[in-house]
């Protein structure tokens, strides 16, 4: 793409959430994101990213990320360029959607034409997630879902048996996504599994601390366990515990959809299979994961569902199945 007559700007933006979103490491109340847009010839590409503290990244180094492509995005750099000019993270994934997004306006092709997605889009099953709280509490979030096809329930070490049965005692008929956030050791691993196996449990995401799960290289599960926090990028399947039949793909942590497809392909060629997730974010951040979405074993993509108000034409959700943002919205052929 050549660089003549482009631009680049970049802003802050705080979303407020509907309610409290609570995991093992602490309380969210506002979705906290960085928006891209690059301009050229009359057309404008945007993209969202959401650094994450936990991963060393915050608002102020992911603004400062991204002022430091300027010259290099001005000058026509490409999707591809930013692979190695950038490491993977919020920031670099705020610039590659725009810049997917800016080729599918200029180019007449939307994003799904090019990756073969047919549209329209059919709705996708999106895990809705239950917040960790009390074993009532998540009882009475749990209730609500009771129609979904998947439910996500975050729990932590202090008593996950009970918040676990309380959710299913609630919603019998969902599938059951698992996620401590890295709060469980060993302990929980294999002391639940008899208790997941009867609650119908169909994954156990990233249960323990990244970097410390070795111990589950060998370790035969009943539940097949999904890596979040341990594998970002396709460099990472390297050094993945073989206990791990799953991969979570997250554009912030691939860096964009860029990374994401290589990561996808790499982890398919090792019959790993795919979840697409999401931080807590825009419909922004999760048009560009629904042209991954269609053909994964997982979908995890409600952090729209979260704010007090989404962007305008984002996501809709009706019982669990997400619906694509109203036409024109991201990666569209206009």
């Amino acid at each position: 793409m050549a660089g003549t007559g482009t631009t680049l700007s970049a802003r802050r933006e705080s979303l407020p959430l509907a309610r409290p979103f609570r995991i093992s490491r602490g309380v969210k109340t506002a979705a906290e994101v960085v928006t891209v847009a690059i301009g050229r010839d009359g057309k404008v590409g945007r993209g969202e990213g959401v650094p994450y503290p936990r991963y060393g990244e915050s608002v102020e180094s992911a603004l400062a990320a991204i002022e430091a492509q300027k010259g290099h995005i001005e000058a026509g750099a490409s999707r591809h360029d930013l692979l190695d000019l950038m490491p993977a993270g919020a920031a670099r994934n705020a610039l590659d959607c725009a810049l997917w997004d800016l080729e599918a306006r200029l180019t007449g092709r939307s994003v799904f034409a090019t990756l073969g997605v047919a549209e329209p889009l059919a709705p996708i099953a999106t895990a809705l997630t239950i917040g960790l709280d009390t074993p009532d509490a998540m009882r009475d979030a749990a209730r609500e879902l009771a129609r979904a096809p998947l439910v996500k329930v975050k729990v932590d070490s202090s008593d996950p048996a009970a918040q676990l049965r309380a959710v299913r005692e609630a919603a019998p008929d969902p599938r059951l996504i698992v996620d401590p956030n890295e709060s469980w050791s060993m302990k929980e691993v294999e002391g639940l599994q008899e208790l997941m196996i009867d609650l119908r449990v169909d994954l156990l995401e990233q249960p323990l601390p990244a970097g410390e799960d070795r111990a589950l290289d060998g370790f035969a599960s009943a539940i097949p366990i999904a890596a979040d926090e341990s594998i970002h990028t396709a460099s990472d399947l390297d050094n993945l515990a073989s206990g791990y039949g799953v991969v979570n793909v997250k554009l912030d942590k691939a860096g964009g959809l860029t990374g994401a497809l290589q990561l996808i392909d790499q982890a398919r060629e090792r019959e790993l299979g795919i979840m697409i997730g999401c931080m807590i974010s825009s419909s922004l951040s999760i048009a560009p994961a629904l042209a991954l979405a269609a053909d994964s074993a997982f979908a995890d993509l409600d952090g729209p569902l979260w704010l007090m108000e989404d962007r305008s034409d984002g996501v809709s959700c009706d019982r669990g199945m997400l619906h694509r943002p109203c036409e024109g919205f991201w990666g569209a052929a206009n």
